[in-house]
């Protein structure tokens, strides 16, 4: 008999071992899993982000450039903090320059901030260039992940007052929905400087729809 409660104690062991083990090897699945579908936001490598980042290639590249501005709640006076604002963008030819990690495509450059309590954010990078021979614009994407919500959405994209490709029409659908994305640059020691401040969105989701019409019609 006790040979028999020993055998049973055994397999229950066993068997729970191998549960765990099972757990183990499915959780590290869904961590995967979830690494590969979710958005690039959530992928910097920094244990604590700060409101200021740098660009691979602002070293090497000719037409440095810093934005900078401060990031509001909805009410537009209150500046926000906690907010991740992560922005990528081409090299300055044009090219989205991409490799695999960990079986998921990411894009060389871009980067990521974190307001303070202040709500100002800066980013030093480079002015992108424009795939030739397309007429696409120059422009850097920007992404929001505002703290205690489950979802990221896109904001306008950073565009260019010099961009020869900005059509008139496009600045006109710009101006006509109040929005600031057209950096207009100035040189200040070597450097052009560019600000926008940032609204949050009451409405994500609609916001997102009424970007979308917007970036297609400005192509």
């Amino acid at each position: 008999m006790k040979k028999v409660f020993i055998f049973l104690v055994c397999i229950c062991v066993t068997s729970s071992f191998m549960a765990l083990n099972a757990q183990s090897v499915a959780s590290k699945k869904d961590i995967a899993d979830n690494y590969k579908k979710r958005h690039a936001i959530y992928d910097y490598s920094e244990a604590n982000l700060n409101n200021t980042d740098t660009i691979p290639g602002f070293g090497t590249i000719s037409d440095k450039l810093k934005i900078s501005g401060t990031i509001y709640k909805s009410d537009g006076v209150t500046p926000a903090s906690g907010v991740i604002l992560y922005i990528c963008q081409s090299d300055d030819y044009g090219n989205y320059h991409s490799k695999k990690v960990n079986g998921k495509r990411v894009l060389k450059h871009k980067g990521w901030i974190k307001t303070d309590a202040d709500g100002k954010y800066t980013f030093y990078t480079f002015v992108p260039g424009t795939y030739w021979p397309t007429k696409a614009l120059m422009e850097i994407h920007g992404v929001i992940k505002e703290p205690n919500t489950s979802e990221e959405y896109a904001i306008e994209h950073f565009i260019f007052d010099n961009d020869p490709h900005l059509r008139d029409s496009c600045r006109k659908k710009i101006e006509k929905k109040g929005l600031n994305n057209i950096l207009k640059l100035e040189e200040k020691d070597g450097m052009l400087i560019g600000k926008r401040d940032i609204v949050l969105s009451q409405n994500p989701k609609k916001y997102i729809r009424l970007l979308d019409s917007l970036v297609f019609s400005c192509y």
